[in-house]
């Protein structure tokens, strides 16, 4: 039997939110976007409901209304407080050290172009490979492989300039 819509929605917006959330850096936009995405598939839960895979659909929708994102000034600035993600690090010997360098890290991702921080979220995230990521970006598997080698080559860029300042 399929589910009602309040059914789907009660039972995946914590992972909807939590994925989104990953995807954009901002817990307060995360919010906006799967709002706007779970108010449309309300609207069309008669064709989403029976679709087989109807979770990968939203979480499309979610990366798609996440990349258009152009009315809030949040798509523009990312929160330099991320503290609803500190859950998914894992906890090192010196909590200090792993708390800034999560948070060091969690700033160079919200610097990186939106696509390469999508194809970064969905490969390391999601556990997607390129032809998945392909398709919901909408772009060929060649590109997500440019968009995750040069997002990776700007961190590890950044990284590098960081320990050189700290060791000064």
């Amino acid at each position: 039997m399929l589910d009602t819509f309040d059914q789907f929605a009660a039972d995946r917006i914590d992972r909807l939110l939590r994925f989104a959330t990953a995807l954009t850096c901002d817990p307060h936009l995360a919010q906006d976007v799967v709002q706007e995405v779970l108010v449309r598939v309300r609207h069309k839960w008669a064709r989403i409901g029976p679709l087989p895979a109807r979770d990968q659909y939203v979480r499309r929708m979610i990366i798609n209304e996440y990349l258009s994102w152009r009315r809030r000034k949040a798509a523009r600035t990312v929160a330099a407080t991320h503290s609803t993600l500190d859950e998914l690090g894992t906890p090192s010997a010196d909590h200090a050290t792993a708390v800034t360098e999560r948070d060091a890290i969690r700033r160079q991702i919200a610097r990186l172009p939106r696509k390469q921080r999508a194809a970064l979220m969905l490969r390391y995230y999601c556990d997607r490979d390129d032809a998945e990521i392909a398709e919901l970006l909408g772009c060929s598997a060649g590109t997500v492989r440019s968009h995750i080698s040069r997002a990776l080559s700007t961190l590890r860029a950044t990284h590098q300039h960081l320990m050189r300042e700290a060791l000064r």
